[in-house]
Order: structure tokens, then C-alpha cells, then sequence
């Protein structure tokens, strides 16, 4: 689907050239894409975090009983020349964070989190549900 742009007819197409953002350089402030999946055991969460170690992540259950997932990673490269005067520094920050409200049948003291491969894996246990017993018992007759 692609958006329909309306041209404005009573005013002239420099004032829409100028106002349209399209030229502007834009910066990528999206956040990781989230995967949550379900099966019959567990919940599990992927987080896309490519180049992040584990030390960057903080996965935690807050004061509100909600999972809590933050990623903070902070770069301070130096790249100098020895043979020149050139000195290059990159500085480079980012954070997130989100938080998530568990389900009832969730078992928050077994909750486990790895990274690997560039993605962040939560897995949160269900509650075991109670198996239902034999209703058939013998009844003895006096």
C-alpha cells in the first residue's frame, strides 16, 4: 500500500516542495523489532540486537510484576594515524527500553534470558496446569 499524496490546489507546489520532510536527512530512532511467541510450555520473547553482547542487556521483573527488558550500549572508538595529523573519534550511544505485562500463567522466578546470534531470547515457563484425575472410582457396596 503506498500513500496517496494530495496536491493542494490553491496553493502553488513550492509551498508543498518546501513543507514535504522528504528532503530532509532523517534518523533512524526505531526501536529493535519484538517477537513474542507462544507455545504449550512457554512464552518466548525475541529482540533484534545486532552487535550487542549480553553485559549490554538488563532483563529484570519490575515493581509491578512486569517484565522489563533495557539494552544500553555505549562506543567510544579512537582511530588515530601515526604517520599523519588525523585523529578520528566516533561517539556512539544507544538505549531502549520496554516493558511487558506478563500473563497470569507464567512462572516469573523461572524466567531465562541468552543472547545469541545478534537476537535476545526470553523465555518465560507457564504455570504446569493440574491434570485432571481418573473420575472413575470404585464405589464398594455394604
Amino acid at each position: 500500500m503506498v500513500p496517496v499524496r494530495r496536491n493542494q490546489t490553491w496553493l502553488p507546489d513550492i509551498f508543498n516542495d518546501f513543507f514535504d520532510n522528504d528532503w530532509m536527512v532523517r534518523t533512524n530512532a526505531t526501536a529493535p523489532a519484538i517477537n513474542v511467541l507462544e507455545n504449550e510450555n512457554s512464552y518466548e520473547i525475541e529482540v533484534a540486537a545486532p552487535g550487542m553482547k549480553k553485559e549490554d542487556f538488563k532483563v529484570h521483573i519490575d515493581e509491578n510484576g512486569n517484565l522489563a527488558i533495557e539494552m544500553e550500549k555505549k562506543v567510544d572508538e579512537k582511530d588515530e594515524k601515526k604517520n599523519g595529523h588525523s585523529l578520528r573519534r566516533e561517539f556512539s550511544y544507544s538505549k531502549f527500553q520496554q516493558t511487558m505485562v506478563l500473563p497470569d500463567d507464567v512462572q516469573r522466578d523461572k524466567i531465562s534470558a541468552k543472547v545469541e546470534h545478534g537476537v535476545l531470547n526470553v523465555i518465560i515457563p507457564k504455570v504446569e496446569k493440574a491434570k485432571p484425575e481418573d473420575n472413575k472410582r470404585v464405589i464398594n457396596i455394604e
